[in-house]
């Protein structure tokens, strides 16, 4: 299943900041470094500065700390950080009655991100932790302040999709893709949810969508390969399988399956050699394939 997407409105200023090197002396300024600092990947260096903007501020810059240390805090996958830091977001913006809060400090413009986002962002977190349904209900959140939010569709679909909720997954998805018909994973995401309901037509047209609009993922190619092999098409995800490795030269897995179709093909020598390949960089599928392997040698190896 494709990974969620992180969405995110930083600290907007239009206004003075401290020059380079010099200690922020403001919670604006505080807030500014932080972002320079996260840009630059000191995540631990940015939720320094966004506590101190936090600490020293009240109303819409606070409000915009928060969220900055919140997604800092995604960053490092301190889930619980997050939603602490979204919860206070939320509760900020609805104190307010104004989704769309924004003020004027010191002559500086600031601009605190949807509450919308807030919601997906800690639904994101929720999901990441396994609480599905915490997760679901911030998605319900999301759209219930922004209806044609596609972000909100597709996450909401990946953990309707983690609680085997297929139906209402490939339905997700699927407005998700009317509202932002560029948004691939959705396609791969949809395109495995109906592969896990044998509906190997819809999933394989679901991964060719995704791979048109994105060709450089070795990973949707290994999902139209494992399709085609489940139909039996075994030269079309013979074909599949070779591209993931031309784009991942580090995925066992598809050599490995590689050389099953190989095998089936009766090229003993190169199955061999993928095989080889294979266990040398993932040592732990040599059990699992094992079975395949003695199966063939055999003589009864099966497609």
């Amino acid at each position: 299943m494709k990974i969620v997407r992180l969405l995110t409105i930083l600290f907007v200023t239009c206004g003075f900041v401290s020059a380079a090197g010099q200690t922020p002396r403001t919670a604006q300024e505080y807030n500014y470094r932080g972002q320079q600092r996260q840009r630059n990947g000191d995540i631990d260096g940015a939720i320094e500065d966004f506590t101190k903007a936090i600490e020293g501020s009240n109303g819409t810059v606070q409000l915009i700390a928060y969220s900055n240390r919140a997604k800092a805090r995604m960053n490092k996958n301190d889930w619980d950080g997050a939603i602490a830091d979204y919860t206070r977001t939320i509760k900020l913006q609805l104190g307010k009655n104004d989704a769309k809060t924004g003020g004027n400090v010191s002559g500086s413009v600031v601009i605190a991100p949807p509450i919308e986002f807030a919601y997906l962002n800690r639904g994101i977190a929720r999901q990441a932790k396994g609480d599905a349904d915490g997760a679901i209900a911030d998605y319900n959140s999301a759209l219930a302040t922004l209806p044609k939010f596609a972000e909100a569709y597709y996450n909401r679909g990946i953990a309707l999709q983690s609680k085997g909720d297929l139906n209402g997954a490939i339905k997700d998805y699927s407005t998700a893709l009317e509202l932002a018909p560029q948004l691939s994973d959705a396609y791969v995401n949809r395109g495995q949810a109906k592969q896990s309901m044998h509906n190997l037509e819809g999933a394989i047209a679901d991964y060719t969508s995704a791979v048109e609009l994105k060709s450089d993922e070795a990973s949707t190619y290994f999902a139209r390969a494992s399709a085609r092999q489940e139909k039996n098409d075994l030269i079309g995800a013979l074909t599949d399988y070779s591209k993931a490795i031309e784009l991942d030269p580090a995925s066992a897995s598809s050599y490995a399956n590689r050389a099953v179709i190989e095998t089936l093909q009766g090229r003993k020598d190169l199955a061999d050699q993928d095989f080889d390949k294979a266990f040398k960089i993932d040592p732990s599928l040599k059990a699992q394939y094992r079975e395949f392997i003695e199966s063939h040698r055999r003589g009864r190896s099966k497609p």
